[in-house]
């Protein structure tokens, strides 16, 4: 049987889907399982437990609790070396990374020498252990698409913020084409800024199939668009509230309208609703937003979108989504599917069915339940 894997990786938690065309989506499997920046922060944990010396080596990944738990390393007065690819996780600026933080950065070739060294591999894309998760229950996983979705910062210079350099990227893609879509690439199209999914792309080498990459917010805001209250609404905010960040689309018929990021922690329900009321206005500042220590707003067009009455126009989704729980805009969570976690991964579902037109009737048709079958044993395992 045909097999799409879809994996979003989050901050939190990494959560996977394996779609098979022609079975209904009810009967995908699925996994949610710890985000790889969480287990390499407890790998690294366990280093500094033992008061070993540790080496960081493989790709550039999602950093967070992995450089929280190497800053601890570090103030622990233990030693912590890194390959350049490696060190990129905590800052592209690898002279920060090493006076800043107290990484010694080593070449490939100094760090197969360091044998004394506890040797943690940073990835966002464990292919092997999750083929090891299938096979314990009897599935062999050999996807005929993989789909994985990660938040990309983008490598920006060093004189330039990465809020600043990150919003950028996002206000040029809309530009060139003002759907959801637009942020997700095809292994060969991916921008060489952005190095956290060149990174996945180099983890996915061994795979013999088609990659299609996708930041996690657009990703999670199109998933949403299948709930069939969403898919009713002509006009809509769609927000994704992330561990991290904050992402909102103001989504029109002929597409995104509008977008705001900001980070999550540093938004309370009120600041939340008055960032929504003013992209939904089109009035909404890039500067203010920026000034706030968010990423910027970018509106294409500043024509007010009139929010509903008789139901709401604010769809939420994401890990945080309790942030907007009683809010007076009457916010609508969203459960494609029936399935809040898996938002993301039926977002990259869509935009593979774009991306990869051979696979889009397969796609499409499963996901809108049609020509799909409902019982398992209806097709072969």
């Amino acid at each position: 049987m045909k097999q799409i894997l879809a994996i979003d990786v989050g901050t939190g938690t990494q959560d996977i889907f394996l779609l098979r065309p022609g079975l209904s989506p009810e009967n995908g499997f699925k996994l949610v399982m710890p985000s790889p920046t969480m287990r390499i922060r407890q790998e690294i944990q366990e280093v500094t437990r033992r008061g070993a010396s540790l080496l960081l080596a493989g790709v550039t990944m999602g950093g967070g609790p992995c450089h929280w738990a190497a800053e601890a390393h570090i103030k622990a007065g233990l030693p912590l070396y890194a390959t350049p690819e490696a060190a990129q996780t905590f800052n592209d600026d690898l002279d920060w990374v090493q006076a800043e933080l107290g990484v010694q950065i080593v070449s490939e070739d100094e760090a197969s020498k360091l044998t004394d060294c506890q040797r943690i591999e940073m990835r966002d894309l464990d292919i092997e252990s999750i083929r090891s998760a299938f096979k314990a229950f009897g599935v062999t996983l050999k996807p005929n698409a993989l789909a994985v979705a990660v938040f990309d910062h983008g490598a920006a210079p060093p004189d330039i913020s990465d809020r600043k350099f990150r919003f950028d990227i996002i206000a040029r893609r809309l530009e060139e084409a003002n759907q959801l879509t637009t942020f997700a690439f095809h292994e060969d199209q991916i921008p060489a800024a952005l190095t956290r999914m060149q990174a996945v792309r180099h983890s996915a080498r061994t795979l013999d199939c088609d990659l299609i990459i996708m930041d996690t917010a657009p990703a999670a805001a199109l998933g949403a668009t299948l709930d069939p209250v969403v898919k009713a609404l002509e006009r809509k905010l769609i927000v994704n509230l992330g561990n991290f960040h904050t992402l909102a689309f103001r989504i029109g018929q002929e597409g995104v309208e509008g977008v705001f990021e900001h980070h999550t922690g540093l938004l309370t329900q009120s600041s939340l609703e008055q960032l929504l009321l003013e992209l939904a206005a089109g009035t909404i500042s890039g500067k203010s937003v920026f000034e706030d220590q968010g990423h910027g707003a970018f509106v294409l067009h500043a024509e007010k979108m009139h929010l509903p009455k008789n139901q709401s126009g604010v769809i939420v989704t994401g890990p945080r989504r309790a942030l907007m729980s009683g809010s007076s805009l009457r916010p609508y969570f969203a459960a494609p599917l029936g399935d809040m976690m898996l938002t993301g991964c039926f977002g990259l579902l869509i935009a593979t069915a774009e991306k990869l037109p051979s696979w889009r009737s397969a796609i499409l048709e499963t996901l809108h339940g049609e020509k799909a079958a409902n019982a398992p044993w209806d097709l072969e395992p």
